[in-house]
């Protein structure tokens, strides 16, 4: 998906984040080492969830995936206005809780044309009937 400067201005005005490296392209260019806006990094983590949709099948009728949080997560590299950004997600451990399951996976964004990711994560998804 394409992380346009439409969705980060949206983003800024639902956290209250105005930052300039953000929301003033102008200014991002000619003040900061990004060269222009880049997206707030939790912007990026909120998109885990937009991405995890393109991969993962929908739950079934009665089947609750709940957002239970993160072990780890680091934003490794800025992801600047107008990059196309894709994420992996690994499964890396699955164990019951109570009625559901508590899925660990290892979820990184990758930024097109960059070595670098743009953010590497330790996701847990709980699933309930």
């Amino acid at each position: 998906m394409q992380v346009d400067q439409d969705l980060i201005d949206r983003f800024a005005d639902v956290v209250d984040d105005h930052q300039f490296i953000h929301v003033d392209p102008l200014r991002a260019t000619n003040e900061s080492v990004f060269g222009g806006t880049i997206a707030h990094g939790f912007l990026v983590l909120s998109l885990l969830t937009k991405l995890s949709r393109q991969v993962f099948a929908e739950p079934a009728t009665g089947v609750v995936e709940i957002n239970y949080g993160f072990n780890k997560v680091r934003f490794l590299a800025p992801v600047r206005s107008g990059a196309r950004i894709r994420a992996r997600f690994d499964l890396v451990a699955s164990q019951q809780k109570g009625s559901g399951t508590l899925a660990s996976y290892v979820a990184t964004i990758d930024i097109q044309g960059q070595s670098k990711p743009a953010l590497a994560a330790d996701w847990l998804v709980l699933t309930t009937n």
